[in-house]
């Protein structure tokens, strides 16, 4: 049995990190999360340009994906800062929401009614400056690794990915998996061309029918825009890559889920009611930055990005490993791409050989080894999915 050392949660979930998070309730708070993060040990701030001014489905997807990523078992304790009001996003809605799913400790800070940014500024450093000697306390403990909630992603993907660096995450997706453990993937614009080999592995009807519905919905949202998705799907990188359409680019996307069944369907940034083993697929954009952010709310501890071209995408609570197949992205972007799998289209290493090293690297990182952009604090990758207008 595989384990790693994590941190555990009143609830029962297990943290790879052990964050204190300053959670922006709204873009007029955003100045003083960062400020704040900056001058306290182990925070980490959440900001986004949301929570005012949107339609009402608009209003409950942030909150959703605000207080279900203070849910993430990567959170110790959170720090919500509202400026005013907003009917049903407010700092007490979001506390509300993370202490009653799982206990942990929440401090909400008003500006208005601390009296000003300033007087903001100094209750929310007393909060989070507590917290971070209370969580400074706790220490990593022996876990089995069916308490990890694994995220699998992929982008700038080319030639290689479909070859070399997806196939070999889903094999270690299917290791983790066969220990217990769960995997989440997301992108259904990602699945189009592919929902038959999908449909195959859902355990039920119910779950292959919205598998094919999720790609339907979001391909008419896209018309409904005026927008076909083949028209700008692949995208630039991939077509510089060598991927020529949208069926080419998911049928390497979907490598990266692994070969075991489909046994969740999610909706965007939901977080999986069930503990059974096995595969979640989640409604949700190829937009990257949306796709990993839904993916953190949802709980996974840690995300392996497959990035073709490399990538720096990391967010900020969820450790973002990336990998890629192309040794010449490896030699570009080497100080944000921690594996280069290259050595698979060189018959250098098996796909197994090269899934393997992917699965140590995600035990290692769940066990407390900073990730490149950790290292380097590059987290560019929180946003949130949106479904209407700003009013």
């Amino acid at each position: 049995m595989t384990e790693f050392w994590g941190y555990l949660r009143a609830d029962g979930s297990v943290g790879a990190r052990n964050h204190l998070l300053i959670l922006s309730g709204t873009v007029y708070a955003n100045d003083i999360c960062e400020r704040v993060a900056d001058h306290i040990a182990g925070a980490v701030a959440i900001t986004h340009p949301l929570g005012r001014c949107q339609v009402r489905p608009d209003l409950r997807m942030t909150r959703r994906f605000l207080a279900n990523t203070g849910m993430n078992p990567n959170v110790g304790a959170v720090v919500v800062i509202d400026h005013f009001r907003e009917e049903g996003m407010t700092a007490e809605d979001l506390a509300h929401d993370i202490q009653t799913a799982t206990g942990k400790p929440v401090a909400t800070v008003n500006i208005r009614a601390a009296g000003g940014l300033i007087a903001a500024t100094q209750q929310a450093l007393y909060y989070a400056a507590d917290f971070a000697r209370m969580l400074s306390d706790l220490r990593r403990e022996p876990v089995p690794l069916s308490k990890l909630l694994f995220g699998v992603e992929c982008g700038t993907s080319d030639t290689t990915s479909g070859l070399a660096s997806n196939p070999a995450t889903g094999i270690c997706s299917d290791l983790i998996i066969a220990e217990g453990g769960r995997t989440i993937m997301a992108e259904c614009t990602e699945w189009m061309g592919c929902e038959e080999w999908l449909t195959s592995r859902a355990v039920s009807p119910e779950i292959a029918a919205q598998i094919v519905a999720g790609v339907k919905d979001m391909e008419q949202r896209a018309l409904a825009s005026g927008e076909d998705i083949r028209g700008s799907q692949p995208t630039g990188d991939n077509i510089v890559g060598g991927l020529t359409t949208i069926e080419e680019k998911s049928m390497g996307a979907c490598k990266k889920s692994g070969s075991a069944p489909i046994v969740g369907y999610l909706e965007i940034a939901e977080r999986p009611a069930s503990a059974t083993p096995g595969l979640y697929v989640m409604y949700g954009p190829g937009h990257g930055a949306e796709s990993i952010s839904s993916m953190a709310a949802a709980g996974c501890q840690v995300l392996v990005f497959n990035a073709g071209g490399g990538h720096t995408s990391s967010h900020p609570i969820m450790p973002t490993i990336k990998i890629t197949g192309n040794a010449t992205s490896y030699a570009l972007m080497k100080d944000t791409v921690e594996l280069d799998v290259s050595g698979v289209l060189r018959d250098e290493i098996t796909l197994e050989e090269a899934g393997r090293m992917v699965f140590d690297e995600v035990v290692a990182v769940a066990s407390g080894r900073l990730t490149k952009s950790e290292a380097l604090k590059a987290h560019n990758s929180f946003a949130i999915h949106r479904v209407g207008v700003s009013i």
